[in-house]
């Protein structure tokens, strides 16, 4: 092969991929490789100086102020994924056993709230866990409670129940495609074998599905680390996450430098984490997942 047709036959292959790469190059790599550059800068009262320091990684690793609120959001964001998974695996059998038309309206009814605003999704919890909300109307007019329970809203617990909520169906929809696929002869020849219900679960259905689960999991979790609406809405000041310092940084502390070395601290955190999901299932079945 002559150097120009192997040149000729490069861009041949390279073609196809050329706009997904720009696309990733623009709006990925430059971005991210600007906030690490704008992380190495200096703050001051008149805004930001093109001076290189490790000032706001120093602040960040330093301040245990920072270093509670990371180990807070690595918290609540492994707790909601454990939450979900608990949530989501149930609802995910019932759909891969339905057939025909009812399979096809419960699919349909588990998109249907993903299709409104995720900020409207989270507003819909503020006139259930209020005080004067759903639950607290529904306990004192049962006569369980005398009093209406503030613990609702604008406390962890309302941060965990918007993150499941609204990332129900990232963790839904994986487990169901893998388990959907599986092959039903395989639970009935182990139960043949004699393997009772939660034996054939816990040796052929759980494995078989857990492609699946990582996939579930690892979206979960990497959308929760970086929450920001969910616990600004339900969470105050009880349910504060790095999001939400980050966010603070940028609008209100004009420290812009502070914010990026947060942004890059979660996006270290994310990268890490699918590259961990990633070497346990692979990449494709990672996202995908897939059934091996």
């Amino acid at each position: 092969m002559t150097a120009r047709s192997a040149a000729r036959s490069f861009g041949a292959e390279l073609l196809p991929i050329l706009p997904g790469g720009l696309w990733l190059l623009v709006f990925a790599v430059v971005p991210f490789f600007f906030l690490i550059v704008m992380s190495l800068w200096t703050a001051t009262v008149f805004g930001i100086e093109p001076e290189w320091t490790l000032e706001s990684y120093r602040t960040v690793f330093a301040d245990p102020v920072y270093v509670l609120i990371v180990l807070k959001t690595l918290r609540i964001s492994l707790v909601s994924t454990v939450i979900s998974l608990l949530v989501s695996y149930p609802l995910a059998m019932f759909l891969a056993r339905m057939q025909g038309r009812a399979k096809a309206m419960f699919l349909f009814a588990l998109f249907l709230p993903f299709w409104s605003s995720y900020l409207v999704r989270s507003f819909t919890w503020l006139p259930i866990l209020g005080r004067n909300g759903l639950i607290n109307h529904a306990l004192i007019s049962a006569g369980v409670m005398s009093a209406p329970i503030d613990a609702l809203l604008f406390d962890e617990f309302a941060v965990y129940v918007g993150l499941v909520y609204v990332y129900t169906l990232f963790m839904t929809l994986p487990i169901y495609l893998s388990l959907d696929r599986l092959d039903p002869a395989l639970g009935e020849a182990a139960s043949d074998l004699g393997g009772r219900p939660v034996q054939v679960f816990r040796r052929v259905t759980l494995p078989l599905s857990l492609p699946g689960v990582w996939s579930g999991c690892t979206m979960v979790f990497l959308l929760s680390v970086g929450a920001y609406v969910t616990p600004s809405l339900l969470g105050g000041t009880s349910g504060i996450m790095v999001g939400n310092v980050i966010a603070g940084q940028f609008l209100e502390s004009n420290n812009w430098p502070l914010g990026a070395a947060l942004s890059v601290l979660v996006i270290g955190m994310v990268i890490v984490s699918v590259t961990l999901a990633g070497m346990r299932v692979g990449l494709r079945q990672l996202f995908l997942g897939q059934g091996r």
